[in-house]
């Protein structure tokens, strides 16, 4: 198997031991099919990262750790890659570290695995846990700055967060909801991946502070721990909907929207309105197909570009850090979705 990288770096890439890297490159007996796909892929990915950090000035190789669904990583890779091109001479190499779940434990081997190799930086959708604060203390602690994407960890030691206003994405649902449902009422599912992540907490708060002070007669039910998978959020949306015969609208917070969507169509019950977070490839299909209403959008490469910006000023010294401001959260409907990039 043809290449120019160290196995080491391979190694990391893939998430695999040397050893077993080093029987893959040597075509050795006992490796697992799967396996021998991971390495391949790891090259590729070292290849492609290679090839976009070709050009003058200093090369600042920075690691993406995300505890995300695949249809939100696929998005956040293709705009940390587009954002790549536009920072000549300061040329930046991006590593991806993606997983639907992690546990805490995990994360923080992987968050710790990284400083040790060294990084010149990491941006980091995480839980906000101690466990995860302590490893982003010891990243700091030895001269890597961290900055929070989407979701922040306020109480750690990084130096910003790149995202949109959270709090403020729940209560634009919440108004959106309430007009569409206006007198009448009813009582909306909000699903959230899971209670750990910071950022979706605020968008709940913002949520329900909302439609307590401006829609009393809207109801809430909640469903959380799905971690954005279909399965999992099919099933508790099911449960809540059995469980409920008044729920008539969906505050997506955490993602599984086809799963919860075929949970109201196996009950026979109408959706008034559904109110969605991102522009993935799902929620694009699904708000053409107006089996969606709305969709709050922020731009990931605006959040990429801030990034990659407070990591630069950090890494070069600059007399001032760079501190991002909130990406603009924007309310897309059928007809104005912008074009896929």
């Amino acid at each position: 198997m043809a290449h120019l990288f160290l196995v080491k770096d391979i190694a990391f890439q893939a998430g695999l031991s040397t050893a077993t890297v080093d029987r893959v490159l040597n075509g050795r007996p006992g490796v697992r099919r799967q396996t021998e796909m991971r390495v391949k892929a790891a090259i590729a990915e070292l290849e492609k990262q290679q090839a976009g950090a070709m050009g003058s000035g200093r090369m600042l190789a920075i690691d993406i750790v995300m505890e995300t669904r695949q249809r939100f990583s696929d998005a956040v890779r293709a705009a940390f890659e587009a954002e790549m091109a536009t920072f000549l001479p300061g040329v930046f190499r991006c590593r991806f570290h993606f997983a639907e779940v992690m546990k805490p434990a995990e994360l923080v081997q992987l968050l710790d695995r990284i400083r040790l190799r060294g990084t010149h930086g990491i941006v980091l959708k995480a839980p906000d846990v101690a466990e995860v604060a302590a490893a982003v203390a010891r990243a700091d602690a030895a001269g890597i700055p961290v900055v929070t994407l989407v979701t922040d960890l306020p109480n750690s030691a990084r130096i910003a967060y790149a995202g949109a206003d959270n709090r403020a994405a729940g209560e634009t649902s919440a108004y959106l909801i309430g007009e569409f449902l206006g007198a009448g009422g009813g009582k909306v599912l909000v699903t959230l991946s899971s209670g750990r992540f910071r950022g979706e907490e605020e968008r709940e708060i913002g949520f329900r502070r909302v439609i307590r002070a401006r829609y009393p007669e809207i109801g809430i039910t909640e469903i959380s721990e799905g971690h954005g998978t279909d399965a999992a959020t099919g099933t508790l949306a099911a449960a809540a909907l059995a469980a409920d015969p008044t729920i008539n609208a969906v505050y997506s917070i955490g993602g599984g929207n086809r799963a919860v969507l075929a949970a109201f169509d196996a009950a026979k019950r109408p959706v008034r309105v559904f109110v969605a977070h991102d522009l993935d490839a799902d929620n694009r299909a699904l708000l053409a197909a107006r089996r969606i209403g709305f969709v709050l959008h922020h731009d990931l490469r605006t959040d990429a570009r801030s990034a990659f910006r407070a990591i630069m000023s950090r890494a070069t010294a600059l007399p001032r850090a760079v501190t991002p401001s909130l990406s603009s959260v924007e309310i897309v409907t059928p007809y104005n979705m912008p074009a896929a990039d």
